[in-house]
């Protein structure tokens, strides 16, 4: 492994067994781990070759101590996240500038989406739904709400994305995971609708509670949306927005995964749960009467906290 003394440690990664690493000059990242990161890198060089906003993939092999390896091109230092939560100066507003460069990178990544449709199997779209929602862990920790009213809510959702082209996706695409120059960290790899990955990026920031430091206005989100409107009509001759509703129901099973406590006494992590489950419940709500879901209507976490003290939420 060539410059092996020349790479500063990063940070352990998060999801996987390994390690990020950064060369002296900035331009390289070295990542470690194990099969997931083999099948990432692969999947990396395919999608750069479709024009993907990705990382090039400069080299891989396996370390001294067994590890998988591979360095890539460095796309930047910041990501719009950091960039985000930089910028703020005591209020919460998202700057302009990181929404419309957000904005710019989605539209690169779902052009070329578009452009290399992949053609889709019996139940691949099902497959998506369960992959994306994590339905079965959340219906096993919140049995409740494995009930006719949401399964009738997420056929729906089935039905209107029949007819949407599935396309090589992130999965777990948002501002923590855009730079400007492109796309990192694509371990969780695999068919989505078109438009999955990008269209909720500023919407699922109101997931979060207030958490993640910064807002989205309505505003950004009308602009974001017609950027990748005007980028779909260009690729497929049909805008792309019309499906963020459906994508939004999906979100919203996917933030209430792995949420519920197992230590009772850890009431800050109860409340999280309780707060994920009150937010999937109003986005079923707003779903069912309109067919979309505005985030805007989400309540932060300190104001639901709030009402849950005084009796207003279970």
């Amino acid at each position: 492994m060539s410059d092996s003394n020349a790479w500063r440690f990063v940070k352990k990664r998060t999801a996987a067994d390994g390690a990020v690493y950064v060369s002296a000059d900035g331009t390289r990242y070295r990542r470690t781990g194990g099969a997931e990161l083999q099948a990432e890198a692969a999947f990396q060089r395919r999608v750069a070759d479709l024009d993907y906003p990705v990382p090039r993939v400069l080299e891989e092999g396996v370390t001294d101590d067994g590890h998988f390896y591979v360095v890539e091109e460095s796309l930047g230092d910041q990501t719009l996240h950091d960039r985000a939560v930089a910028s703020l100066d005591g209020g919460r507003d998202l700057p302009d500038d990181v929404a419309d460069t957000a904005a710019q990178v989605a539209a690169r990544l779902l052009r070329a989406q578009a452009v290399h449709c992949v053609e889709p199997t019996p139940g691949a779209l099902r497959q998506w739904l369960d992959r994306a929602g994590f339905t079965q862990n959340v219906f096993q920790e919140n049995p409740d709400l494995d009930n006719t009213r949401t399964r009738a809510a997420l056929e729906d959702a089935l039905d209107r994305l029949a007819t949407v082209p599935l396309v090589h996706g992130h999965l777990d695409y948002g501002l923590p995971n855009v730079m400007p120059a492109g796309v990192i960290d694509w371990q969780h790899h695999g068919l989505v609708p078109l438009g999955y990955d990008v269209l909720p990026a500023l919407e699922i920031i109101a997931f979060k509670g207030g958490t993640k430091g910064y807002t989205a206005s309505p505003d950004q989100r009308h602009r974001y949306l017609t950027v990748l409107d005007d980028a779909a009509r260009n690729a497929t001759g049909q805008p792309i927005s019309q499906h963020l509703g459906a994508y939004l129901l999906v979100k919203a099973l996917f933030f209430l995964a792995l949420m519920r406590p197992i230590d009772p006494s850890r009431t800050d992590k109860h409340l999280k749960w309780q707060y994920r489950r009150h937010l999937f419940t109003k986005g079923l709500e707003q779903y069912e009467h309109t067919g979309t879901i505005d985030t805007a209507l989400f309540p932060g976490l300190e104001e639901f906290a709030a009402g849950h003290r005084a009796g207003d939420h279970p």
